[in-house]
């Protein structure tokens, strides 16, 4: 009953309000035919309403505009790594590592689902992504026909593919040309060799067969020469064999086209056979077709092979270019590369023909990403531009152009270049790898040009998030804050260190000990620097079965002993000082007089003359100077007289001795 009331109610409701709103839309119709026959009584001119074209949206636009909300957080690491402390990388080889295992994890579930379809036949998902489906990689067509010819192309195996062929061409079956160029194609693309699956299924009998060898063979005698062949086979890289199943398949071909010769050229010059990928470009010109503009492209890149002589190269590079207008082939982007990487071998000639090249390139109005001298200029044509990759070396634009702005130590233009690697989407240019290299570098001129709070306010924001500082970095900033006076940023950056797991490097151990202890600080700076020195002390103290225990060194336990004297810490102090025996070492002068000042203002005599007799049991000259100090400025008792007197300075050890002698 309850409900039925409120329901009943709830409904009257609704039924008032659409009332009340059918008389407002009729008292504003009614206006409005009132406003219309106003118009047309005063017979003025309506304007004629545009509707806007239809706009296309990407795929993509909801997720762009969402993302453009959103800002990078500076305290999180890069997303693809899970929001999890133990595994977010601390340092470089650490990120190295983490991303690394991570697509190692990927490939092996591609690798699972690919070898073991039958196991994964069972998926049912809405709506079906075809892309997110595993790929099926074994050949479903039976029999010696064209398609399963043309399924083994795609799949790319290139042994079958080969037999298929010949098998087909055995039974007298014409092989259409389009079908033979793709097996030409993919001949030429893996230099006759096998794909990578390929060599993985070998593989599984060889070790079969390993395993069923005899057991008092040594394995190590086995595998040796192998892993040697592997070795030298990755070192060198798959040659272009005479007369090897693309020659002779491209030899039995009874017609031959552009596409023909032209995949047979860009093949050899891949893999090395460059002598024969000029004479068949002479045959493409005898046979009267047209090359084009990727195969001008390999054979412009391989005339420092082919010629050796500087003028010689200019030459045929520029013979190159005339058949391309010849041929009316319109060059691009790599073709203008590929001369551009020539003349960097052709001694003089190229520096002076670069700058045509250049702009050439300028009156076809293609862009090209390649960082020279004038890059200021280069900057005024890219900063406000987004770019698309179009050439493999395009990736190291910003890499070369911020190492140029670190030669000319230009801060502004390195502020310009990174905003130009900010805009739109410029930012793809850098993987992981080369964005740490170019933060590093960004990083090193901020160090030596910009003031310290910018330094500290970039380091804040790029730190363990756009990129891990290298111990080269740390020691950069370091002399900021030196050089800035603002040591007392020290501890902090201390903890960083740290945290990258770079505190076990013995060059920022000294640097940051000889920073802390060059001079005197107020007491809660020593404080802060007193508990670093304890760290560091930790740190040399530790020893495992996986870590080499460092080394002391004389500066390394002066210091410290220094820092535990300023900040009060007297009995660490001394256990300290007194290690310089155990290590057989000798403490310089600036320890010893820093240590007397430190007794002078707390006023303890005993400290003194302690050290005195430290100094004179290492046989150190300064032992009497620090004895006639202590003498005047301290108000000794007579025992602390005598205990004085008694100690025999290092010069009068000195001079006792060469009496003995006489």
């Amino acid at each position: 009953m309850a409900a039925r009331r409120v329901g009943g109610g709830s409904w009257q409701r609704v039924l008032s309000l659409s009332r009340r709103c059918c008389v407002l839309g009729g008292r504003c119709s009614s206006s409005s035919t009132a406003l219309g026959k106003t118009t047309d009584n005063a017979e003025v001119a309506q304007e004629e309403i545009v509707l806007p074209r239809r706009k296309t949206w990407d795929k993509l636009a909801v997720l762009q505009t969402l993302a453009s909300t959103v800002k990078r957080d500076p305290t999180a690491a890069h997303y693809m790594f899970p929001d999890d402390p133990y595994l977010m990388p601390k340092n470089a080889a650490n990120f190295r590592l983490f991303a690394l295992s991570k697509e190692s994890g990927k490939n092996a579930a591609k690798f699972i689902i690919q070898q073991f379809p039958q196991y994964f036949d069972k998926i049912s998902v809405e709506p079906d992504v075809t892309c997110f489906m595993p790929e099926i990689l074994t050949p479903q067509i039976e029999g010696v026909s064209e398609e399963a010819l043309k399924e083994r192309i795609r799949l790319r195996r290139v042994k079958e593919s080969v037999d298929l062929f010949d098998q087909l061409v055995q039974a007298g079956t014409p092989v259409p040309l389009e079908t033979t160029n793709s097996l030409l194609d993919l001949l030429c693309f893996y230099g006759d060799g096998e794909s990578t699956q390929e060599k993985e299924e070998e593989a599984k009998p060889e070790e079969a067969k390993e395993d069923l060898e005899e057991p008092g063979v040594n394995a190590s005698e086995k595998k040796a020469p192998k892993r040697q062949f592997r070795r030298g086979f990755q070192s060198s890289g798959p040659r272009w064999r005479e007369n090897n199943n693309a020659e002779r398949i491209f030899k039995v071909m009874p017609e031959r086209n552009a596409h023909s010769y032209c995949t047979m050229i860009r093949g050899m010059v891949k893999h090395g056979a460059f002598v024969k990928a000029y004479d068949m470009y002479i045959d493409l010109l005898n046979e009267r077709h047209k090359a084009d503009v990727h195969t001008f492209n390999a054979l412009i890149a391989a005339v420092p092979r082919l010629k050796d002589r500087f003028s010689e190269r200019w030459e045929l590079a520029k013979d190159f270019l005339n058949h391309m207008a010849q041929q009316e082939v319109q060059p691009n982007l790599l073709t203008f590369n590929a001369v551009l990487k020539t003349l960097r071998r052709c001694g003089g000639i190229g520096r002076s023909m670069s700058l045509l090249v250049i702009k050439e390139m300028e009156a076809l109005d293609i862009v090209e990403l390649h960082p020279s001298g004038i890059i200021s200029e280069v900057l005024d044509d890219v900063e406000n531009r987004s770019f698309t990759p179009q050439d493999p070396d395009d990736a190291n634009f910003f890499n070369t152009a911020m190492q140029a702005c670190c030669d000319l130590k230009d801060i502004s233009l390195a502020y310009r270049l990174n905003k130009a690697m900010e805009k739109g989407d410029n930012w793809k240019f850098l993987n992981m790898e080369r964005l740490n290299i170019y933060w590093s570098k960004f990083f090193s001129l901020l160090c030596m040009m910009e003031q310290i709070d910018v330094v500290l306010k970039w380091y804040k924001e790029m730190s363990c998030s756009l990129f891990y500082p290298n111990p080269k970095n740390i020691l950069e900033l370091l002399q900021a804050l030196d050089a800035a006076n603002h040591l007392e940023r020290i501890p902090s950056v201390w903890e960083d260190i740290k945290q990258m797991g770079f505190h076990r490097r013995p060059e920022l151990l000294e640097e940051l000990l000889s920073l802390m202890s060059r001079e005197q600080h107020p007491d809660e700076i020593q404080q802060a620097f007193a508990k670093c020195a304890e760290d560091i002390k930790a740190v040399h103290e530790q020893s495992g079965r996986e870590q080499v225990q460092l080394q002391w060194t004389s500066s390394t336990v002066g210091c410290i002993a220094l820092l535990f004297a300023r900040a009060g810490r007297t009995q660490d102090a001394w256990n300290m000082m007194e290690r310089f025996q155990q290590i057989n070492r000798i403490p310089t002068d600036q320890v010893l007089d820093g240590f007397w000042n430190c007794a002078k203002q707390t006023n303890c005599p005993d400290e003194a003359i302690k050290l005195v007799k430290l100094a004179a049991s290492l046989g150190l000259p300064a032992s009497h100077r620090l004895k006639s100090r202590t003498e005047e400025e301290f108000e000794l008792s007579e025992k602390q007289k005598k205990t004085l007197e008694s100690i025999q300075s290092g010069s009068d050890s000195d001079s006792d001795s060469d009496s003995d002698r006489e």
